[in-house]
């Protein structure tokens, strides 16, 4: 099985890579590949972006004395100088890509638009989406289930830095049990971190299946595209 259409969530901090912050430039060139690569299989390939690299709108409001929705905002526009420079890498390697953002900044990249977007995956062009969803008080997991769900993919792809979906967290618990599979309404009812709620919800409402799986294998989005099990899947039974 080959999936048509994907969209890719890419974490703040998978960007951040080796680095203690920003956006570390041997990792955005590793993923560049693997993508150049999936598109030829043939693959239609759609981004979504956060920024936790830069900066946590949830995190740093507090400590910075801010409020929320304008911590959010900030967070917004630190994904989209993480699209940009994914954007400027991919390019470099010769794949054709479009930015289009929730916040209209026409200077830079273009508004989000469902049907230019779709229309740009069709003719072979990866599509990064930034800016979350335009509004505060809603994850990067929450715009890259929106916009899977809004182009029709038939898979959203979530890149960690674990091998999927545990029953606690790996880095600190070496018991850790990994799920292999499981059901949107089981990930909800054990209130799992893995993944923010909102996203799972309205994956489950519209049954787009999620595939949770390690980011730092060099061949894992390939796997993940070709339906080779990795990680953890999230589905109806």
């Amino acid at each position: 099985m080959n999936y048509r259409r994907i969209l890719l969530k890419l974490s703040g901090e998978a960007l951040q890579g080796a680095l203690d912050h920003g956006i570390d430039p041997d990792f955005l060139d590793r993923v560049s590949d693997e993508l150049k690569d999936i598109i030829s299989l043939p693959c239609q390939v759609a981004i979504t972006v956060g920024g936790g690299n830069i900066w946590r709108g949830g995190t740093m409001a507090e400590q910075v004395g801010i409020d929320r929705a304008t911590a959010d905002y900030m967070g917004m526009l630190a994904t989209v100088m993480n699209a940009l420079a994914l954007q400027a890498t991919l390019e470099r390697i010769g794949v054709p890509t479009r930015v289009q953002t929730a916040i209209d900044m026409h200077k830079i990249a273009e508004p989000y638009i469902r049907r230019r977007a779709i229309r740009h995956l069709e003719k072979g062009r990866v599509v990064i989406f930034a800016a979350g969803t335009g509004s505060p008080f809603f994850t990067s997991d929450s715009a890259a289930a929106l916009r899977a769900i809004e182009i029709e993919a038939e898979v959203l792809l979530r890149g960690t830095q674990v091998e999927g979906i545990f029953d606690a967290d790996p880095k600190i618990c070496s018991e850790a049990r990994l799920y292999r599979q499981m059901t949107y309404t089981e990930f909800l009812s054990k209130d799992l971190r893995a993944m923010d709620a909102t996203a799972v919800a309205l994956c489950r409402e519209h049954k787009m299946p999620i595939v949770v799986f390690n980011l730092n294998d060099p061949a894992n989005i390939r796997r993940a595209v070709t339906g080779e099990q990795i990680g953890t899947i999230v589905k109806e039974d």
